[in-house]
C-alpha cells in the first residue's frame, strides 16, 4: 500500500475547497486541511469480526475485575510513549507471552500511548502529532499511524490496548480497539473529558490532578458515571454514564514543586473512605507506580507495587478497591533524547527495561 496515496485519498479536500468555504478567517489560526471523520478511517482500516470478538472477550474479563466479579488484577503496562511501531510491537509480543504465564492472576493491557500531554505545549506530543519524532507535525498521517499500530497489536498478539484520551474528539478513531482509557492529571478537571468518558463503554481511569486534590478526581468519576447531553464532534449526543470509570493515584506536586506520593497505606485508607462517602458505582483504584509517586525515579516502580500489595494484605477494604497498577516499561531501561536511536528505549519519561518488567509481573502474580 502506498501510504502517501492513501493519505491523499483520505484527505480528498484541498486548500482551494477550504477557501471556498471561508475557513481562513482567523488571524492566529490557520486551518491547514480538513481531516477524515472516524467512520471514514475505520472503513479504510477496519477491525475484522474475529478481532472484534477477541476484544469483546477481553473487555468482559477486564470489566469483571472492575465490578468485583473477578479477583484478578490488571496491569496497564508499557512505554511512556509509543514512539515507533516496530519496537512497540516487539514489546507487545513479549507481553503476550508473559500474559500466558500469569493468566490466572493478571490481565495485561499494553500501554500504547499515542498522545502525550505537555505542560507547556512544547516537546514531543506523541505518534498522533509526529509519526516520525524527528519531523514536524502531520496529524493526518498520525491518525492513520495510531489506528494501524493499535490494530497491529491486537491482530498480532491478541492483546487489546490502553491509550490516554488527550483529545476527546479523537477517541472515536480508536473506540473499537481500546480496552482501557486514561484521563491525565492535567485533563481530569476538563468538562469535555468528563462528559465524553460518560459515553465510553470500557474502563476510564481518572487520575488525581497535579495538585493532589482527591475531591477533584472523585467528582470527575461522578461526572463520568452520570448521564449527560452535550455537543460532541458536531452532534448533540446523550450518554448513559460509564459505571467502569474509576480512580488512578499518581502522586502530586506541592506548592514548592516537590513530588509527593499518595500510594502509602494511609493514603489508600483515606481514599477508600472518601470513595465510600460518595456512593459511586464499582469502587476501583489503579495505582500509577511512576510519575510523582516515584518522583520519576523509574526504578522505584517494583518497590511501589509491592508496598501497595502489602497494604492489600493488611486491609480487605484496600484489597477490594485496588484493581491493579499502571507501570512504565519498555524493552530498554531509562530514556534517551530524540534521534539517539537506541531501539526500544523511551524518548519521553524513563522506563524500566524488559528483564525488570518480566520479574515484576511474575512477582505481582505471586504476591496477589
Amino acid at each position: 500500500m502506498n501510504f502517501d496515496v492513501e493519505i491523499r485519498r483520505l484527505l480528498g479536500y484541498d486548500r482551494e475547497d477550504q477557501a471556498k468555504e471561508g475557513v481562513f478567517l482567523m488571524k492566529n489560526m490557520n486551518f491547514k486541511r480538513k481531516l477524515p471523520i472516524p467512520m471514514e478511517v475505520k472503513q479504510q482500516y477496519p477491525v475484522t469480526a474475529e478481532l472484534a470478538a477477541t476484544k469483546a472477550a477481553r473487555d468482559a474479563q477486564i470489566a469483571d475485575i472492575f465490578t468485583g466479579k473477578s479477583n484478578k488484577m490488571v496491569l496497564v503496562i508499557g512505554p511512556c510513549s509509543a514512539d515507533r511501531e516496530d519496537a512497540v510491537l516487539e514489546y507487545c509480543h513479549r507481553l503476550a507471552r508473559l500474559q500466558e504465564q500469569v493468566a490466572d492472576k493478571l490481565i495485561l493491557i499494553p500501554r500504547v500511548y499515542t498522545n502525550k500531554p505537555r505542560t507547556t505545549g512544547a516537546g514531543y506530543k506523541g505518534l498522533l502529532h509526529q509519526p516520525d519524532p524527528q519531523k514536524g507535525s502531520d496529524m493526518l498521517a498520525g491518525i492513520v499511524a495510531i489506528r494501524r499500530l493499535h490494530t497491529s497489536v491486537l491482530s498480532q498478539t491478541g492483546l487489546t490496548t490502553a491509550d490516554e484520551m488527550l483529545y476527546p474528539d479523537n477517541y472515536r478513531y480508536l473506540s473499537d480497539l481500546l480496552s482501557y482509557v486514561a484521563v491525565g492529571a492535567r485533563s481530569v478537571e476538563n468538562q469535555e473529558h468528563r462528559l465524553t468518558s460518560s459515553g465510553i463503554d470500557v474502563p476510564v481511569g481518572m487520575k488525581n490532578p497535579t495538585s493532589g486534590d482527591i475531591a477533584v478526581m472523585l467528582n470527575s468519576i461522578l461526572a463520568a458515571q452520570s448521564r449527560h447531553t452535550f455537543i460532541y464532534r458536531g452532534w448533540e449526543v446523550e450518554t448513559a454514564g460509564n459505571p467502569l470509570s474509576h480512580a488512578i493515584l499518581r502522586g502530586y506536586v506541592n506548592r514548592h514543586g516537590e513530588s509527593i506520593p499518595n500510594y502509602h497505606f494511609e493514603d489508600l485508607q483515606q481514599l477508600y473512605h472518601a470513595y465510600a462517602a460518595m456512593k459511586l458505582q464499582n469502587m476501583a483504584l489503579i495505582v500509577d507506580a511512576n510519575h510523582c509517586n516515584s518522583a520519576k525515579r523509574y526504578a522505584e516502580q517494583p518497590r511501589i507495587c509491592k508496598e501497595v500489595l502489602h497494604a492489600c494484605h493488611r486491609s480487605d477494604d484496600i484489597r477490594a478497591m485496588v484493581k491493579g497498577f499502571m507501570i512504565e516499561s519498555y524493552l530498554e531501561e531509562g530514556s534517551q533524547r530524540i534521534g539517539e536511536g537506541v531501539y526500544g528505549r523511551s524518548i519521553t519519561d524513563p522506563c524500566i527495561g524488559w528483564n525488570t518488567t518480566q520479574k515484576l509481573v511474575l512477582d505481582i502474580a505471586e504476591l496477589i
